[in-house]
């Protein structure tokens, strides 16, 4: 395992970060058609501290809270915390609690639902919180207070934003700056080989400014690393990427038939050259989901493996511009 700092902060990650997504309790889950249940996600998560992975992804939403079960019953039996990143989310709910001031980023909300997180991993802090969404009904003032006082009360550590416009992130960050209160330090963005629409403008103020990059969706819900005729639980039943990938099938499907070209030139999996070209990309650390150890085993043979500025041309050349999803 290589690491790498995030961003500008002292913390040292795993160049991969486990998603955890695809675990939870497939009664409550709103993508339960390839919901891992709790055995099945331990040995996932053991066998990710054993390959040296300390970076973990989850959100209050994944499960209705139970991939924060799963993952914080893990971290005690397997490792030791204080080495551990734990990144969870919120802005959506946890789905048991519904009704009004339950979701969103309201200061109630946000300390609700950090509550409620704190509860299910067990833990009495989380190291890295996202806001999962920007809220478009309550004031930026608001939750960047309601933010920063969860970090000096020490239940938060660092934070991260997700999903939205540049603009919107650039408005937060002002925002803070402004009031002495704490900033982002990370960005979990849409990005990989197939849509690209943040290197306009997210990924590079996040580079000039210091923000880690921790993108979601790194192989396009496999998109990128498998043949697509392959059927997958996942491929039937995520109608989330196929919202986001299908009417661009033709077009992406010319950039996937290099990504194998080259995974067959270098005796490499095409999951290795995509994380490959996202680390000199300059992403920090791209949030990976799995539902076998094996893929997990493949992932280490990236670190061996160097693009050439004429692979990532090859690779880049395909791509046409997409319409903007994720930022909603």
């Amino acid at each position: 395992m290589e690491y790498t700092k995030l961003g500008r902060t002292g913390l040292e990650v795993s160049k991969i970060c486990l998603g955890c997504m695809s675990f939870g309790d497939a009664s409550k889950g709103f993508h339960s058609g390839w919901l891992l249940d709790e055995e099945k996600s331990r040995v996932i998560i053991k066998k990710a501290l054993d390959l040296g992975v300390n970076f973990f992804d989850t959100a209050n939403v994944y499960g209705a809270g139970s991939s924060e079960e799963y993952l914080g019953r893990a971290i005690r039996d397997f490792a030791d915390r204080e080495e551990i990143i734990i990144a969870t989310k919120l802005f959506f709910g946890d789905g048991q609690h519904e009704g009004r001031n339950t979701t969103g980023l309201s200061r109630k909300a946000i300390f609700n639902q950090v509550n409620a997180s704190l509860k299910r991993l067990g833990t009495d802090y989380i190291d890295v919180l996202y806001i999962h969404r920007w809220d478009y009904n309550t004031p930026i003032e608001e939750t960047m207070s309601a933010l920063n006082d969860l970090v000096r009360s020490g239940k938060v550590h660092y934070l991260g934003a997700s999903a939205m416009y540049a603009w919107q992130f650039q408005k937060a960050q002002y925002t803070a700056e402004k009031n002495g209160w704490t900033k982002f330090s990370v960005m979990q963005n849409h990005y990989n080989m197939l849509y690209r629409e943040d290197e306009r403008e997210m990924i590079p103020f996040c580079k000039d400014s210091g923000v880690g990059l921790a993108p979601y969706s790194p192989f396009a819900a496999g998109r990128v690393i498998r043949d697509w005729t392959a059927d997958t639980a996942r491929s039937r039943t995520d109608e989330t990427a196929k919202s986001k990938y299908d009417s661009t099938e033709e077009q992406d499907m010319a950039i996937v038939k290099r990504v194998a070209e080259l995974a067959e030139k270098y005796n490499h999996s095409r999951a290795q050259i995509a994380l490959a070209w996202l680390w000199q990309k300059g992403i920090d650390a791209p949030i990976i989901g799995v539902t076998k150890e094996k893929y997990l085993d493949d992932f280490m043979g990236a670190f061996d493996l160097k693009l050439t500025d004429e692979d990532i041309a090859y690779l880049d050349e395909k791509y046409l511009p997409h319409k903007v999803v994720g930022a909603l």
